[in-house]
This record gives C-alpha cells, structure tokens and sequence, in this order.
C-alpha cells in the first residue's frame, strides 16, 4: 500500500473515534487533530496506541496548515463540527468551527496541493428540508436542500464553498451526508433519545419513547467509517458527483423497540405514536452505492445486540 497519512479532524469524538478505528484497521496511519487529546474512545476501540494525537483547532487557519504540513497528511478527513444542539446555543461558535475550519481545511488543501491528494468530509443529512417537502419516497443528493437548523446551514454552506474549491483551485473533495450515527461510547447528541431506546433495556432500565410510527435511519457508527474510508481511496474517475447520501437501515421506532425486545424479552419499553419528528430519513443511496462500493454492514439486529453487549460487559454484566 502506498504510504498514506490520514489527517482526522475531530478525531478523538465520537464518529471521529470510529473514523480512525476503520483507518488503522485497514493500514493507514492515522493523525487524529482534536481541540480535545482525551483518548478515552480511541482507547475503548482498542486503537488509541496506534494513532497519533495531535492537539490542535480547525477553526485557527494557521494551526491546521501547520498539522497537515507536518504531520504529512496525504488525506484529510474532516469531521470537527460542533453538532445540531450545541450550534443552536452557540450560534457564533458554530459559524467558526463549522465553517470558518471547513474553510481552513480546504485552504490547507489548496495551499499543499503537492502532499494532499483529498478532503472527505462531512455534510449531513441536516442539509435536507423537513419530511414534507419530498414527495418522491427515497429523496436523492438532487433534492431540495434547505436547512432548518443553524448546524443544517453551516453543513449547506460548505457545500458550496466544497465546490469552489474544487472548481476554482482545483482541490479533490468527496462530502458525505450521513444522518444519525448509533452505537457504542456516544457523546450526547439531539438524538439521545434514540440511543436511549437501546442503552436502557441493556442496563436493565425502562424507558418510554414517543415517535413510534416514525421511520429514522439506524445507521452504526462503523458503517458511516467505513463510508468515510472509502470515499477517501476511490479513484477519482469513479466519483459520478461530489455529495453523497450514506445510510444505514430504515425502521420504525416500534420496530427498533421490538429489535431490542427481540435480544432483551424483558426489556421495559414504552412505544406511542405520539410527536413527529422533523427529520428526513429516507436518503436514497444508490450513487455511494454504485460509486464506491459502500453497503451497510450493521443490520438492525446484529447492530443493536453488539451495542447491547458492549454496554453490558462495560457493566458487569452478563452478555444476551
């Protein structure tokens, strides 16, 4: 394998943790560029002797030309966000991390065109309007984009500053637009009720959900990681566009809540239909699919249980 250094902003949170687990695990060396050098999830998924941390801010230009230039990055990806919650009670903050250090990892790229080969980076499903806008059951990259939050916002924005980028000064970009990631060690999130529907039962707790006739998109952290890795290594010729969708399984919250019912029998769970939720979910992902070769890995069941089993052991107790 070509000698290939990864640069993964964020990459000590949550998905960054996952993001570089996949990289080690296929033979990159991995430089996770994090305001935080906290390993505690690179530890937990066993790889955090094999990365190098680096302390650093995406939203300091200087800092991130000086990472990417001494640290060798051949590949960026790029995951620093402050999230959909966060940005809402910091607006300004947002703006500076979100876009602002968007900014500087596409101004590191164009300034080190030599050494770096790609920026993969996240967008996200944010980007979309609410569910009653589509029509069409699966909504396509093509699809009305229009954000209604301030964290949708910055992600559009980037979107487009993504295509001057590669338009004006030619720097070689794919962007994902995940939706929510699951699974083991999450930071809290606006979705932490999701993850409550699995953490719970797991620890022996109930727990009462509303939204049950809603569709959301379980999708593991593992398999937006494996997403972001290929999208970094795929030939360029292969790229059909420059935005992808990236999903995981499409299911109910009543049949989540059966899922886990179906791996804890006695798990205490309240299911209402109550509520509805403003996200759209159902992401069409042929182009990933067709483009470089993403498929979900982590069905609901084999999902669920695995997350289930981690949280178990981390608490004594015994696997299901």
């Amino acid at each position: 394998m070509a000698n290939n250094t990864v640069l993964v902003t964020g990459g000590t949170g949550f998905l960054g943790s996952y993001v570089v687990e996949d990289l080690v695990d296929a033979g990159h060396e991995v430089v996770a560029y994090d305001l935080s050098t906290d390993d505690r999830i690179l530890s937990k998924l066993g790889v955090s002797n094999d990365v190098a941390i680096r302390r650093g801010d995406v939203s300091e230009p200087t800092d991130v030309v000086r990472a990417v230039k001494q640290t060798g990055a051949t590949h960026i990806v790029h995951l620093a966000a402050l999230l959909t919650n966060t940005a809402r009670d910091n607006p300004r903050a947002a703006l500076d991390v979100n876009i602002q250090g968007t900014n500087a990892v596409f101004e590191a790229a164009r300034t080190l065109d030599d050494q770096v080969e790609r920026v993969t980076w996240a967008s996200s499903a944010a980007v979309y309007a609410p569910p009653n806008n589509y029509d069409a059951e699966y909504v396509n990259e093509d699809e009305l984009v229009y954000p209604d939050t301030l964290y949708g916002a910055t992600k559009e924005y980037n979107e487009h500053q993504a295509r001057v980028y590669h338009e004006d000064y030619d720097v070689d970009h794919v962007a994902l637009r995940p939706t929510v990631a699951y699974g083991p060690y999450r930071e809290t999130g606006g979705s932490a009720f999701l993850a409550n529907i699995i953490e719970k039962p797991a620890l022996g707790e109930s727990f009462s959900v509303k939204y049950g006739n809603q569709v959301i998109d379980w999708q593991h952290a593992r398999d937006i990681a494996q997403a972001f890795r290929k999208a970094t290594f795929v030939d360029e010729s292969a790229l059909s566009q420059r935005i992808y969708n990236v999903r995981g399984v499409l299911a109910t919250i009543q049949e989540a809540a059966d899922t886990v019912r179906q791996i804890i029998p006695d798990a205490e769970l309240e299911v209402s239909d109550e509520g509805e939720l403003p996200w759209t979910q159902n992401l069409d992902m042929t182009a990933a699919q067709e483009d470089f070769g993403y498929e979900v890995e982590y069905g609901l069941e084999a999902g669920f249980r695995s997350y289930i089993n981690t949280l178990r052991e981390q608490n004594g107790l015994d696997l299901v």
